[in-house]
């Protein structure tokens, strides 16, 4: 082996960023060639209050190697077709973001230019009844994707899950120590650092013990133990266009039908989150405390609880912003040591998942090549900066004047490149995906459509059908769509045979 290889790596903190980060590790590079262990503290709590994905953790879940089933079984998921948006247009509005195409491109443009022709005539239909995953949601239906149907609504659609992230991580451990990962009891009392790089050489835990490592991984939350209280990293702060900085979590009971999407609920001075599980339900509000109290949201949460509370409240301060670098010498950050972006699109873990993802690429040696941590922080903050624009359009985009909050987001000032997207869109309703950004045309259109902002023309391609043969194609989608929601069985009879014990 070449002595220049690391050979000693050191998660600081478990939960699912640290867990995920050894199951991926362990896997891809595997414990016979690399000493991977995780230092954590059972006094020290993790975040996770539930969390919502999006679908691109099948990915990371197959790379892991899970079995979808048992998976579904040991976290008590559900599966998710995207996310109803409630009041943040106007109050009373209401959209689904789906996870899945509407209706289909023709003549070389998206769908929606084609529907925006229609709606232009005065003959369009809802744009979500073009959308089969936003139309299952809705009717509480599921099934998996039917690749092979080529020509049906069945082959586009996609979906994600809703887990219990404490159980997540919990079996990311369980994965990870079978194939050798190993795990240290105590808490971070000092950490050591080479004289002359600077680089972490080991930490010291609260019973005297040093734990030595060529590469440390960051996974100890908000904190930043090694990326900011050891090396001082620095942090760009977001709160002017994500002003909510709390949340308050509630556990409830289980709903008596379980559906297949996550709620966003705008209120007074934030939104509200609605995680259907198995076993039960996870709530929240995630609020500014420039607008309302602690007390003030936990008395608006449990207003508008759907099932009777099963645990006490637990709230939470954030700063939403990025880490000026996720990677600083031999430190790389992952999950809330990173960043934080609030849950509203649930990228949370799709972030943990990216960074694993661009770590394993750029995989180091001793030498720490400064071009290699250079590229990983220009596309971690750029891929930051991409999710947090989309976050940013939910509360620009918005009609409500009913208070301070609102006010506030509707008129705040916003970044220059969300304000060129909008432009655009109003013009001639063009969108388009910058490098692989995370969100798609789809998802741009689902919130500028769903919000009420309306482009003054569609692209002029899309005027090339004749209108009959365009009204046809319309109306066999539409049918085509309707047809597959009719035939898909509910999603709690799909979910309860697939969790059979074997």
């Amino acid at each position: 082996m070449n002595p220049n290889n690391i050979k000693n790596v050191v998660i600081v903190g478990g939960g699912t960023a640290g867990w995920m980060a050894a199951a991926a590790l362990s896997k891809t590079i595997g414990t016979n060639n690399i000493n991977i262990q995780i230092v954590e503290s059972e006094e020290i709590g993790t975040v996770g209050v539930g969390e919502a994905t999006i679908p691109h953790i099948k990915y990371f879940n197959r790379l892991a190697g899970l079995d979808e089933n048992e998976f579904l079984r040991q976290t008590n998921a559900t599966f998710k077709l995207g996310i109803e948006f409630v009041n943040w247009g106007k109050l009373g509005d209401s959209y689904v973001h789906p996870f899945g195409p509407y209706g289909i491109d023709m003549q070389g443009v998206h769908f929606h230019h084609t529907w925006l022709r229609q709606k232009h005539k005065g003959t369009a239909k809802p744009v979500d009844q073009f959308s089969l995953p936003g139309l299952a949601a809705k009717a509480g239906k599921f099934q998996h994707p039917r690749p092979d149907l080529k020509a049906s609504p069945f082959s586009s659609m996609d979906y994600a899950y809703q887990f219990d992230a404490a159980l997540y991580a919990k079996y990311m451990r369980d994965v990870a120590e079978k194939r050798g990962v190993t795990r240290t009891e105590g808490k971070i009392v000092k950490v050591k650092q080479n004289a002359d790089s600077g680089n972490v050489e080991s930490i010291e835990l609260e019973n005297g013990k040093l734990i030595s490592g060529d590469f440390f991984i960051d996974c100890s939350g908000f904190k930043g133990l090694l990326i900011e209280e050891t090396l001082k990293t620095g942090y760009e702060d977001w709160t002017h266009y994500l002003p909510c900085d709390r949340a308050v979590a509630v556990l409830t009971e289980r709903l008596d039908m379980l559906p297949p999407y996550t709620r966003a609920t705008a209120k007074e001075a934030g939104w509200q989150w609605r995680i259907p599980l198995q076993s039960r339900t996870g709530n929240g509000y995630v609020y500014s405390s420039q607008y309302i109290s602690d007390d003030e949201a936990l008395a608006s949460l449990n207003q508008d609880l759907d099932t009777p509370a099963i645990a006490e409240p637990r709230f939470l301060r954030f700063k939403t912003g990025v880490r000026n670098k996720t990677w600083n010498k031999n430190v790389v950050a992952i999950g809330l040591a990173a960043g934080f972006l609030e849950p509203l699109e649930s990228t949370s873990i799709h972030l943990i998942q990216t960074a694993i993802a661009r770590l394993m690429t750029n995989w180091p040696d001793k030498s720490f090549n400064q071009h290699d941590i250079d590229y990983f922080n220009r596309k971690t903050h750029t891929e930051y900066e991409q999710v947090r624009d989309f976050l940013i359009l939910h509360y620009c985009a918005t009609e409500r004047n009913d208070s301070p909050f609102w006010n506030y987001c509707r008129t705040m000032d916003i970044p220059k490149t969300l304000e060129e997207r909008i432009s655009i869109y109003k013009e001639n309703a063009r969108l388009y995906r910058e490098d692989i950004e995370l969100f798609s045309s789809v998802s741009w259109f689902a919130v500028f459509n769903g919000q009420n902002i309306e482009p003054k023309r569609y692209h002029p391609l899309a005027d090339i059908l004749e209108d009959d043969l365009m009204e046809r194609r319309m109306a066999e989608l539409h049918r085509a769509t309707q047809r597959c929601v009719e035939v898909m069985p509910s999603h709690e009879e799909y979910l309860r045979d697939l969790c059979k014990p074997k």
